[in-house]
């Protein structure tokens, strides 16, 4: 496992469209995931402890962002080298932790590439035009979660970008393991 940092934010860079295919069972545009004020664009997967640490923090700032006008969408783009991030994995993965956003799959890693994606979790904040301004950290955790009243960072700067469209200027990145990308890509 190869843990990586998230690149400085690109502001103003135009989320790309896509369709994927759903736990649920249906596909999902760019547009059937975007939220009136924004949306939140997160790769991530089942096996990475980074992603382990956060995902109850994950599931509980997006399900508040819903209250900012702010829809969050997942993606899993790795290959499919581990067994816990299969498909069904995933479905379940959804479920137990009642997923309140789309997660979706990225068979052939083009939507992970287009974007720039390189570790899970990855974070890409947009505003009401769909317009990146966040590329950071969800919080100060790591393979483990952090303090309970660590800073929400992404949380926070989410608000922001809800509120007046800018995120901030100062953005920790966030860190992961690497996408596992598969040979053929």
């Amino acid at each position: 496992m190869v843990s990586l940092e998230t690149p400085v934010c690109d502001f103003g860079r135009e989320a790309l469209g896509f369709s994927l295919p759903g736990v649920d069972g249906k596909p999902w545009t760019l547009q059937d995931c975007k939220g009136e004020k924004g949306l939140l664009v997160m790769f991530i997967c089942n096996h990475c402890p980074y992603v382990k640490a956060v995902r109850e923090r994950l599931v509980r700032d997006t399900r508040e962002l819903l209250d900012h006008g702010i829809k969050s969408v997942a993606i899993m783009s790795n290959d499919p080298l581990y067994e816990e991030d299969s498909f069904e994995n995933m479905q379940k993965i959804a479920m137990q932790y009642d997923f309140p956003f789309p997660y979706l799959l990225d068979e052939s890693q083009a939507v992970a590439k287009a974007y720039g994606a390189i570790c899970t979790p990855d974070f890409f904040g947009y505003n009401a035009d769909l317009q990146l301004q966040y590329r950071g950290r969800l919080d100060a955790s790591r393979k483990e979660s952090a303090p309970i009243d660590a800073r929400r960072d992404l949380y926070e700067a989410m608000v922001v970008v809800a509120k007046t469209g800018r995120g901030p200027v100062e953005q920790t990145p966030s860190i992961g393991c690497s996408i596992k990308w598969n040979e053929i890509a």
